[in-house]
């Protein structure tokens, strides 16, 4: 009996341990490319990663748990869900050495409450045979006449756009970024409709000459059997490189209000933004590292480097209220 009483003791004092070696994720973004971070992560930390991937709704889902939600990290594919996850409430500030040493001032917030992770450029793409010299483009040039019925883009409430309309509000103004926005319209070739590799397909069926898309998908489509001819029909172009530079979205991370496993939530996103993950990063999407001295893969590499927009995320991310109600103004998907 003393034995079974000594047994029981020793697995309630060893369950506790054993629970916290673990780390629950919530993550928009896809688990081909996240999975080989989180199981290099476990082999290097002993931790386990438990993961709930979604498109959408993990937001919502985390409102509706509250206290009694179990996740400790969100990883998100876009800026706009950072700054949601921040005006929800959802997050708790994170302040370590070792993550603001991988990440950059103007890639984190200066609170703490959320990291960058990677990043894109808002590229845009142009006609090979069609539009020659486009490498000077700036996105201003969009609302150029001479573009009339030229242009395709998804819809501009999407997050990617949204960043891009918040970037020329706070370079520009409200006023000079909704002429801007209303001379984007004026030359679409047709309604905003469907994602960025659709806009490069319909360039290579002649439906338009430029379109806006971010550049690692550029890679996928060269990646992609069905999608290949599509990307070989295009220019990648990074606007603005004789000003200000590229516009700059990036994907992220936080770590959750009520995160159970805190400590190893924080160890996650000290690996996230590690040398070695973010090399995982780059070679798997073809995105670009936050971690400076980080290489870009090959195929990134050979689209040659460029100027980045020197504005941080947290001043663009001030601007996305108004950036959508600009797109509502302008009527611009309709």
């Amino acid at each position: 009996m003393k034995k079974k009483i000594a047994l029981l003791c020793l697995m309630s004092s060893v369950a506790p341990v054993m629970a916290a070696e673990t780390v629950n994720i919530y993550s928009y973004r896809q688990d081909f490319l996240i999975q080989p971070i989180l199981e290099a992560f476990t082999k290097e930390t002993g931790i386990e990663t438990k993961v709930v991937f979604a498109k959408k709704g993990l937001i919502e889902r985390l409102k509706r748990e509250g206290k009694f939600s179990p996740a400790d990290v969100v990883l998100t594919s876009n800026f706009s869900k950072l700054i949601q996850l921040q005006d929800e409430g959802l997050i708790q500030p994170v302040h370590d050495e070792t993550i603001e040493k991988n990440i950059p001032k103007s890639f984190r917030d200066p609170e703490g409450k959320w990291f960058a992770l990677t990043k894109r450029v808002r590229s845009i793409y142009s006609s090979k045979d069609r539009q020659k010299g486009s490498n000077k483009i700036r996105y201003e040039d969009l609302a150029d006449q001479k573009y009339k019925g030229k242009i395709c883009t998804r819809s501009g409430k999407h997050p990617y756009n949204v960043g891009l309309i918040a970037s020329m509000v706070a370079h520009h103004g409200e006023a000079k970024a909704k002429e801007w926005l209303q001379g984007v319209k004026e030359n679409l070739a047709r309604k905003p409709q469907g994602n960025d590799r659709a806009q490069v397909k319909a360039i290579k069926e002649g439906l338009c000459d430029l379109s806006l898309g971010n550049s690692y998908y550029l890679g996928k489509m060269l990646k992609n059997d069905k999608q290949r001819s599509w990307a070989e029909a295009v220019n990648i172009n990074f606007p603005n490189q004789a000003d200000r530079g590229a516009h700059i979205n990036v994907s992220g991370v936080v770590l959750t209000k009520h995160a159970p496993n805190k400590a190893n939530g924080v160890r996650l996103i000290q690996y996230l933004s590690s040398k070695q993950a973010q090399e995982t990063y780059a070679s798997v999407n073809m995105e670009y590292p936050v971690k400076e001295g980080v290489p870009v893969s090959d195929m990134v590499a050979s689209w040659g480097k460029f100027k980045e927009d020197s504005i941080a995320i947290s001043e663009i991310s001030k601007h996305r209220v108004t950036a959508l109600k600009l797109v509502d103004e302008v009527k611009f998907d309709l």
